[in-house]
This record gives C-alpha cells, sequence and structure tokens, in this order.
C-alpha cells in the first residue's frame, strides 16, 4: 500500500532530523567523538529515508498507473 511506503519513509526523515538535533549538543560542548556517532547515525537514517522515499515513489507511480 502506497501510504504506508510513504509512512515509512517519513519515519525516516523524523529519526534522521532527530539525530541531527542529537549529534549538535555535543558538537558545541565540544564532545566531537559523541558527536561523531550521532552524526553517523544521522546519515544512516538519511539514507534510509531516501531509500524509502524512493521505494514510496515507485510504489505510488506503479499504483496509479493501475488504475
Amino acid at each position: 500500500m502506497p501510504n504506508d511506503s510513504h509512512r515509512r519513509a517519513a519515519e525516516f526523515h523524523d529519526l534522521a532530523a532527530h539525530a541531527h538535533r542529537v549529534a549538535a549538543a555535543p558538537h558545541e560542548k565540544e564532545d566531537h567523538l559523541s558527536a561523531h556517532e550521532h552524526s553517523r547515525q544521522a546519515m544512516e537514517h538519511s539514507a534510509k529515508a531516501y531509500e524509502a522515499a524512493q521505494e514510496a515513489f515507485r510504489k505510488s507511480e506503479s499504483f496509479l498507473k493501475k488504475k
């Protein structure tokens, strides 16, 4: 179902945004090791969000073609 795919992509985008915000706090405190780990997690979530968005787009496209 296309809506499920879009919801999944949105969840990954939210996770990525949260991880970016979390990474900012240690950077401000000059705790670069923690910040680096949070940045890495943010990057992983961003990549998953991109993949999920692409999948949602493909499913939506095929769903609309069937109609």
